[in-house]
């Protein structure tokens, strides 16, 4: 797999629900930025060569709750990160960051990334 991503690459993050997490869901039920928010690194697993159906398949084996999806084209228009880094449990594995020098996104990006972001599968 190429680790160059494509504009049109899909990101995908599973959300746990809001019983769980509210602080990952507003009131009225749209993402709130928490969801972007990790000081390691913000997890996601790449679409690569799968497409929805069989990456969302793959990480319900892995994954609970909803499953948000963002392009990779959205992360470069906020000034985010891309690094692909692949784990002994998935080949898929990647990470957004704030920056080249800042593992944590921006409360800036984190907001813009909730509103663009798109459920897709609960």
């Amino acid at each position: 797999m190429k680790e160059q991503f494509e504009i049109n690459e899909m990101l995908y993050r599973a959300v746990y629900p809001p019983e769980i997490m509210p602080m990952f869901w507003k009131e009225n039920g749209e993402l709130s930025s928490a969801v972007f928010k990790d000081k390691k690194g913000l997890s996601v697993e790449r679409a690569g060569d799968r497409d929805e159906k069989t990456t969302l398949t793959q990480m319900r084996m892995f994954f609970y709750g909803t499953i948000v999806g963002v392009l990779a084209g959205d992360c470069k228009t906020c000034g985010a990160e891309l690094r692909y880094l692949p784990t002994k449990r998935s080949k898929y594995h990647s990470e957004i960051h704030g920056s080249e020098n800042r593992v944590m996104l921006s409360q800036a990006q984190c907001k813009y990334l909730a509103s663009v972001a798109r459920v897709c599968a609960v």
